[in-house]
């Protein structure tokens, strides 16, 4: 043990330390960097060379929230706590439904006898390989004449048809790695089937449900082409709100642009933080033999 502890701290070490810290900056600039700009006043954001040090200011962040009159006299709301409230309530309900059924389906596929279990898991995936730009028309035209058109329920509803095929394929891999023995054995003593899922095996593929959460919520929390055609005034999600940072006439306010990209990130950082350990059990579940 001391051996391991002393060669962590022997140059080399030290060395690889150095690496993937360098690394990890390199990954995390443009991060830094639109954190930094958020700060920034307007002509620091567009100085040339870019200014390392600057005086800090609030106000990109107070122009989010707020919009001046053209005459100055008035102080509107801009809406975008409701649209931050619209991104976190679409993506919390359609991972939830998306895991809810999926987790069902995952469980039929890996204990059920199914007559061609393979050609189903082959459809559902090929779903997912879809590309969003072909389906986004006939989606469009379908809410439209259903009446759905702009309200909660159709983008959550295609966020859920989106995620639910990998979150079937991933809760799937990983109850096919459980040992049987236990669930065997509770059958055998007449446990119903969700009983079985629920009490035996959800609890051993906690992390693997924490990891597909995360990345399903991901994928939707960043999803902008959906959004922009098939939500409302009072659906619009934040990417979508980021937009009206880019005004024909006068550019790109990248301080406003920034500071809301700043704030849409804190969500996903605090998802990841407070996961982190689960996710990092459901990256290795299976690879050590129990």
């Amino acid at each position: 043990m001391i051996e391991e502890e002393a060669s962590v701290f022997a140059p080399a070490g030290y060395l690889r330390i150095a690496g993937a810290a360098l690394v990890g900056i390199i990954y995390a600039s443009p991060v830094i960097w639109m954190i930094l700009t958020a700060f920034k006043s307007r002509p620091d954001a567009l100085a040339s060379p870019p200014k390392l040090f600057f005086t800090p200011t609030l106000e990109h962040f107070w122009s989010i929230f707020h919009r001046v009159s053209a005459d100055g006299t008035q102080i509107f709301d801009t809406g975008f706590g409701r649209n931050m409230f619209n991104s976190v309530f679409i993506c919390t309900v359609s991972v939830a439904l998306a895991l809810g059924i999926g987790v069902l389906a995952a469980y039929g596929f890996a204990r059920l006898p199914l007559r061609g279990r393979g050609y189903y898991m082959f459809y559902i995936l090929a779903m997912r390989m879809l590309p969003p730009i072909a389906l986004i028309v006939p989606l469009y035209f379908l809410f439209r004449v259903t009446g759905f058109g702009g309200s909660y329920t159709a983008i959550i509803l295609v966020y859920t048809a989106f995620n639910l095929p990998f979150a079937i394929w991933m809760l799937r891999s990983f109850l096919d790695e459980l040992h049987r023995p236990i669930e065997e054995a509770a059958r055998l003593d007449g446990t119903p089937e969700l009983e079985v899922l629920w009490k035996i095996c959800l609890p051993q593929i906690r992390s693997g449900v924490a990891a597909t959460a995360i990345i399903a919520f991901v994928f939707t929390w960043n999803d902008f082409l959906f959004s922009v055609l098939l939500t409302g005034t009072d659906t619009r999600t934040v990417p979508v709100a980021m937009t009206r940072t880019m005004g024909a006439d006068a550019g790109v306010d990248w301080g406003v642009f920034a500071a809301i990209g700043t704030i849409y990130l804190i969500p996903i950082l605090l998802v990841a933080y407070f996961l982190q350990d689960q996710l990092l059990r459901g990256a290795t579940f299976g690879t050590v033999s129990r």
